[in-house]
């Protein structure tokens, strides 16, 4: 692929034909890649994050801290909201279109490299993404960076990084198909982040699962240290954060603890930490924005270990506002939508059905088919663009009602592109991986 020339919609179909090849898990093809980069992996220290639920929110955090510190860091997450660049972050600053064509343009030789050795060589799209990112950060001389793997852990491709902590959040059932359908067999991969002899930090996970990634970390020598060991199970003692909910003290506390690991040299002092932590951006986890004077929250809560946390805080805010929310909801598939449409229709007065531009999504009847019969609020078939027909408007519940927008993130990512049209674009088709 040249990009030089090209606009960048070629570029765009260009990584839509390496994400149409689909997931292809191993490290292998990976390591080949950055070393025909000159392993710009290696170039800069990192904090690398796995877990089911949290692991987003954490490294924003853990990246808050170390900038409030004076580092320059870059920041690693998938998938993106609106944009592509949203992906791939120095000083929270998202890859330019100008630079994704010039990354494509480098990493596009090299991958022609590698696929002449053999089908199985040529990288993936996300493989891609991480290269870009691991070019970035050194290219920027960022002092540290967060590096967020994207499903797994063992063999994700983000996992070929020699990190200073590893970071397990937390472990749920989630991406089954992939990870293995208990709890333990999905910690053991994610416990393949764990590095010999480099400390590891754990959030709150079932015991079933805590087992798994104790064995694993005394089997490499790595030291654990773990949110409830350290802060107690009194959530209102941990350290607080502007993102809202107690899970999110919860994965503040898991921030703390993992910067608490790094060297002294880089751990921020008490001032950054706390300047850090009152200013975590992160969108769409229970993120309250105005509209038209109303009330709307947008909350990506999308397997079933998130939705336990959607209900306390839809309880939460009818208290609050002494009314039941209307809920704009969708998902994909009826595994992550069987829960989120459980726990939503115990506190919703009214239900908006959306099916995400994504193939995986569950479609109208599938979702209607999951709404509990005991459900006696309206339940009504929408549109993103008719939910929400323009910037800063929602034509859903009346003046008086607080919406939820919950469910897939890429759902989220469609309605902020609607709301807020200056993030761009949305690069919907490329967020799926």
């Amino acid at each position: 692929m040249t990009a030089r020339g090209r606009d960048y919609s070629a570029v765009q179909d260009y990584l839509f034909g390496l994400k149409a090849v689909g997931v292809r898990f191993g490290v292998d093809r990976m390591r080949l890649l950055a070393a025909e980069l000159g392993h710009p992996e290696a170039a800069v220290p990192c904090v690398h994050l796995a877990g089911t639920n949290g692991k987003g929110s954490v490294a924003a955090m853990i990246e808050s801290a170390l900038r409030a510190e004076g580092h320059r860091v870059g920041l690693y997450t998938s998938p993106h909201l609106v944009r592509l660049g949203e992906r791939v972050q120095v000083d929270r600053r998202p890859l330019s279109e100008a630079e994704i064509m010039d990354y494509v343009e480098e990493l596009g030789p090299a991958a022609e490299r590698l696929a002449a050795r053999g089908v199985d060589e040529r990288p993936t799209f996300f493989e891609f993404m991480t290269a870009m990112a691991f070019l970035q950060f050194r290219r920027k001389r960022c002092g540290w960076s967060v590096i967020e793997c994207g499903l797994g852990g063992r063999l994700d491709a983000t996992n070929i990084v020699d990190p200073a902590v590893s970071v397990i959040t937390s472990i749920g059932l989630d991406h089954t198909e992939m990870l293995g359908d208990t709890l333990a067999q999905i910690a053991g991969e994610k416990a393949g982040i764990i590095k010999p002899g480099r400390p590891v930090v754990i959030g709150r996970l079932p015991p079933e699962a805590e087992a798994v990634v104790r064995k694993a970390a005394a089997e490499r020598g790595a030291p654990l240290s773990s949110v409830r060991e350290e802060f107690g199970d009194d959530v209102s003692a941990y350290p607080r954060t502007n993102l809202e909910g107690d899970y999110q003290r919860w994965n503040a506390a898991t921030a703390v603890l993992a910067l608490r690991q790094l060297p002294a040299s880089a751990r921020p002092g008490a001032g950054a930490l706390e300047r850090g932590l009152a200013r975590v951006e992160w969108t769409g986890r229970w993120e309250r924005v105005g509209v038209g004077g109303r009330l709307l929250i947008l909350d990506a809560s999308h397997n079933p270990e998130g939705a336990a946390v959607l209900e306390r805080n839809l309880a939460a805010l009818a208290r609050e506002t002494g009314r039941a929310p209307v809920v704009v909801t969708g998902a994909l598939g009826a595994a992550r939508a069987g829960p989120l449409l459980a726990v939503v229709c115990r506190h919703a007065r009214a239900l908006h059905l959306i099916v995400p531009k994504q193939s995986r999504a569950s479609g109208y009847a599938e979702l209607e088919a999951l709404v509990p019969s005991g459900f006696r609020g309206e339940v009504v078939r929408d549109t993103v663009e008719r939910a929400f027909p323009g910037p800063g408007q929602c034509a859903v519940g009346g003046p008086e009602d607080a919406v939820v927008v919950t469910g897939s993130i890429y759902l989220l990512g469609e309605v902020l592109a609607r709301l807020q049209p200056q993030r761009g674009a949305g690069e919907g088709r490329l967020q799926d991986f």
